[in-house]
């Protein structure tokens, strides 16, 4: 079985500050930067039956020199849209399957992977949550009375915990997910593609509860110390 892996890298990382390079080369503790760590994750849980393919458009040269032996594709408007676009040209690109994707900005514990594979392995679509956060700043979510994800957005009040930017969607459900993202606007999140799946599509996408495993989504300088701290 081959695994497809989509990291989405063309954001300008505003919120961490100023920097010489774009958010996912940012150095960590460890030597490593955040997207040498997601691709060291990566290839220990799935090996030489993985292929990756990263989004990127600020900075893109920094991140193409860094790692060379990907696939790419370009979100030439990465300055005026959201993730959903970058999310929307990598399901175009990549060929039919599941694809598993990450925010390029996301520091975890390879165990995550670990624990999804079983359900890449079902091809059941699934979003990673950590049910012991509910961060205002943060896409939450709610379930339905089945156990799958019926709202997911930073607007969900009250919620049942936080998305960490870890997500799965199955070769069925690629093309509602892809009807739900070509209907976004340009400034939403991707999650907000998966939620005009669910409501004109029936999506079925199921919570996967990873919170005794660490993940941090650096957004901001206290994120980086706490991922810092960890490794």
């Amino acid at each position: 079985m081959n695994y497809q892996a989509v990291i989405l890298a063309a954001g300008m990382g505003t919120r961490l500050g100023k920097q010489p390079w774009p958010k996912p080369l940012t150095p960590l503790a460890d030597g490593r930067t955040i997207m040498k760590q997601q691709m060291d994750n990566l290839q220990q849980v799935f090996g030489e039956q993985l292929r990756v393919l990263t989004v990127v458009g600020f900075k893109l040269e920094s991140i193409l020199e860094a790692f060379p032996d990907v696939s790419y594709a370009y979100n030439e408007s990465f300055d005026q849209t959201n993730t959903n676009r970058s999310l929307l040209k990598a399901l175009r690109q990549t060929s039919d399957g599941g694809v598993l994707w990450l925010n390029g900005d996301v520091v975890f514990d390879p165990m995550v992977l670990a624990r999804a594979k079983a359900l890449i392995d079902d091809d059941q679509s699934f979003v990673c949550v950590n049910t012991a956060a509910v961060a205002e700043e943060e896409v939450k979510y709610t379930v339905d009375a089945d156990g799958f994800i019926d709202a997911l957005s930073k607007q969900v009040n009250p919620a049942l915990g936080e998305a960490v930017g870890i997500n799965y969607i199955s070769a069925a459900d690629r093309p509602s997910l892809i009807r739900g993202l070509e209907a976004c606007q340009d400034h939403d999140y991707f999650e907000r593609g998966i939620e005009i799946a669910i409501e004109t599509d029936a999506l079925k996408v199921l919570p996967l509860d990873i919170t005794e495993f660490f993940v941090v989504e650096v957004d901001f300088a206290e994120d980086l110390t706490r991922a810092n701290q960890h490794l």
